[in-house]
């Protein structure tokens, strides 16, 4: 603040009130002082008012049911009427509801609009669109349901309809636009490995991957291309492209694919059993994808999902912690309550601890200190050079056909490289990615899962630069066949028989109650593994699902 001028008297006369301010005239050298009484400040006897308090205030607090109302009919009614502008200034993202809405006329071709309110539901409103698709002389009407929200804008307090993509069709990504006009790629007709047609009416799962097909394999399985609306993704986006309407059709090209009907069927069944499950089956001696099913079907999570897997990374973790001779199946190993690493206090599931045991027991068990107590014997990229040479994990390489995530084994350190010894921290996995890894347990070599033939499009296919030596490898086995029989994995793979192996997992994640269920598991040359978020333990969720797929076959 610096050193103050004192005053050396107060005048005893009433200052001049000039403009809603105090103007106080110091004598001395000619110099004008003037000071400033803000709102609460006291001149002389007198209480002045600024004039900021003649702001109006900002409304804030929750909307009203009649603000909700009114801003959702007056946006829909704009929208309706063709008033880009006046529905776009509605939203809290005028620039980007613009571009979108006149694409909605412009490049999607939709004409004659009816948009029609449903009951609101707090600061939500749903509503059905009504319209048609008219592109050069051809027409299909179009029906659909969305849902807008209405929000309090921060900055003028007035309500406005939340922005985002998917309230002028629920199909729609930020950042994504439809189209109508001849299909870029030609549709497609896709076959299971015994010739049988794949459809979404007989195997709901397959919408994203019958869309990532035609993307990868439309332009060259010999198909025309017809007239159609479609979702166009963003060029960032993961997922595929999708017809929403077909004005005229095209003639498809035929691509075969590895899925076995019966499995496909029985894991479409059995991930309805389970919320939110997502369960692959895979063909460990070729790599081919057998199945792949999701509960929920606007994302393929068994695919492209990027999760925390929980213990079942302990089936990579033992294979390093055996190769560097810092565990063995009959020789003992420390499985305290907890254990104590980069600063962070680990524990394991109830609290439990073995005494005296095995690292066997603790990997029956799931034992998550008797991972976290290695950890500072290995490097920091220890565990992931492991998933990349030996389980050809986490090198971003694979190409299965249809867009997949081929997992992330960061390098980590201190509690973090800890964490992720038990499949937490930053590695992330999917189902494909869980059944790659038992799939490499059975077979004793990593192959790279695939749905359509690399011969089809003579695609090289990823691998891995080194096997597990044969001590190794059937440790690892001795493990996961002792955890099936007696370990954490028993009773689901109870009445599964022949050479199988298991591993559960569960992994918690923020903000929910219950932790993401895993379990990955092998019988002869089957390999599958499921994920059932915030299901549980993966023994009671993932593991009925991946078990009754084992039993089938193939």
């Amino acid at each position: 603040m610096g050193n103050r001028r004192r005053v050396a008297e107060r005048r005893k006369t009433r200052p001049a009130v000039v403009a809603g301010m105090i103007a106080v005239v110091v004598g001395g050298a000619g110099i004008g002082v003037y000071a400033l009484y803000g709102s609460g400040a006291a001149a002389d006897d007198r209480t002045q008012t600024s004039t900021a308090d003649h702001k109006p205030k900002v409304k804030t607090g929750p909307l009203s049911a009649a603000e909700v109302t009114s801003t959702a009919t007056a946006f829909l009614t704009s929208w309706q009427q063709g008033k880009v502008s006046t529905a776009a200034a509605a939203t809290s993202d005028s620039k980007a509801a613009t571009a979108l809405l006149t694409g909605w006329t412009k490049d999607a071709h939709l004409i004659a609009p009816t948009l029609t309110p449903g009951p609101r539901t707090g600061d939500k409103v749903p509503f059905s669109v009504k319209t048609a698709v008219a592109y050069k002389g051809l027409s299909k009407p179009l029906t659909y349901g969305s849902s807008l929200t209405v929000v309090r804008n921060t900055t003028t307090g007035k309500p406005q309809v939340h922005w985002t993509a998917s309230l002028v069709h629920p199909d729609l990504a930020d950042g994504d636009t439809l189209v109508t006009g001849a299909s870029g790629t030609p549709p497609i007709k896709a076959f299971d490995r015994d010739g049988g047609e794949l459809t979404t009416a007989k195997y709901p799962s397959l919408g994203t991957v019958l869309d990532g097909l035609r993307d990868k394999f439309g332009k060259t399985a010999g198909g025309k291309a017809g007239i159609e609306l479609r979702v166009v993704r963003a060029k960032d986006s993961k997922s595929s492209d999708k017809t929403l309407a077909e004005l005229s059709k095209g003639t498809p090209g035929t691509v075969k694919t590895t899925l076995s009907p019966t499995l496909q069927a029985a894991a479409e069944r059995q991930v309805t059993t389970q919320a939110r499950s997502s369960v692959v089956v895979l063909r460990p001696s070729t790599g081919e994808i057998l199945a792949v099913a999701n509960a929920g079907h606007g994302f393929n999570t068994a695919f492209q999902g990027s999760l925390a897997p929980g213990s079942t990374m302990k089936v990579i973790t033992s294979s390093l912690l055996i190769e560097k001779d810092l565990a063995s199946p009959d020789k003992p190993h420390p499985c305290p309550k907890y254990f104590t690493y980069g600063g962070w206090k680990f524990q394991n599931d109830d609290k439990f601890e073995i005494k005296g045991g095995t690292f066997k027991a603790s990997f029956a068990r799931s034992c998550n200190t008797a991972f976290i107590s290695q950890a500072g014997k290995l490097d920091n990229d220890s565990l992931t050079k492991q998933a990349q040479q030996v389980f050809g994990l986490s090198m971003n390489n694979w190409a299965i056909g249809v867009p997949s995530f081929d997992g992330a084994v960061p390098v980590q350190s201190a509690a973090q490289k800890a964490a992720s010894l038990i499949g937490q921290g930053g590695v992330r996995m999917n189902p494909l990615n869980m059944a790659s890894v038992a799939a490499t347990v059975e077979s004793g070599t990593f192959k790279q899962p695939y749905l359509v033939s690399p011969s089809v499009d003579h695609r090289t296919l990823a691998t891995a630069s080194r096997t597990m030596s044969p001590a190794t490898l059937s440790a690892l086995r001795e493990l996961m066949s002792y955890t099936a029989a007696y370990g954490t994995a028993a009773e689901a793979m109870s009445g599964v028989t022949g050479n199988v192996g298991a591993k559960t997992g569960s992994a918690e994640v923020d903000g929910q109650k219950k932790p993401n269920g895993w379990f990955t598991a092998y019988r002869g040359d089957l390999a599958a593994a499921g994920v059932a978020q915030a299901g549980g333990h993966g023994g009671d969720t993932a593991g009925p699902i991946v078990a009754a797929l084992l039993k089938i076959g193939g």
